[in-house]
């Protein structure tokens, strides 16, 4: 593991501890490299996630993908001080999920100087390809500067 890639997942290791949407999806990075925009995140999709069919509920799915496909532009900014607010992203729901394990894969497409264009797949504990998705998100520096004067 290259030293970037141990630093990156150090800080989105801290980044997930205070972030309340990352602990509600029981978010753990597993694997980034930095320079390529890849990161695999690993979720616990939880019995109180499902909807009536017993199987995850899509937006539960959705913030998944949102928060991988994120982050695997956030590891390309070298570290915190960066937010990348989703824009658009379109979503296809290929099998239902059930609770249990969830691995998300986030990459980017393309980055520019304020936009960046990313995609996202989720797979349960067997493999299974279960949704996918791609969007665009805005390059933020957080928190904003301010402005003295």
């Amino acid at each position: 593991m290259s030293a970037a890639e141990t630093e990156a997942l150090d800080w989105i290791s801290r980044t997930y501890d205070t972030n309340p949407i990352a602990t509600l999806l029981g978010a753990k990075p597993l694997a980034c490299d930095p320079v390529a925009g890849r990161i695999t995140i690993a979720f616990e999709a939880k019995p109180e996630f499902c909807n009536l069919l017993g199987t995850v509920q899509g937006g539960m799915l959705a913030a998944m993908l949102d928060l991988v496909m994120s982050f695997s532009a956030l590891c390309t900014m070298g570290g915190p001080g960066y937010v990348v607010p989703t824009i658009d992203m379109n979503t296809q729901f290929l099998a239902p999920a059930k609770p249990g394990r969830i691995v998300g894969e986030g990459a980017v497409v393309k980055k520019g100087r304020t936009i960046t264009f990313m995609e996202g797949r989720l797979r349960d504990g067997h493999g299974t390809l279960l949704t996918t998705a791609t969007a665009s998100g805005q390059l933020m520096k957080w928190p904003p500067e301010r402005k003295s004067g």
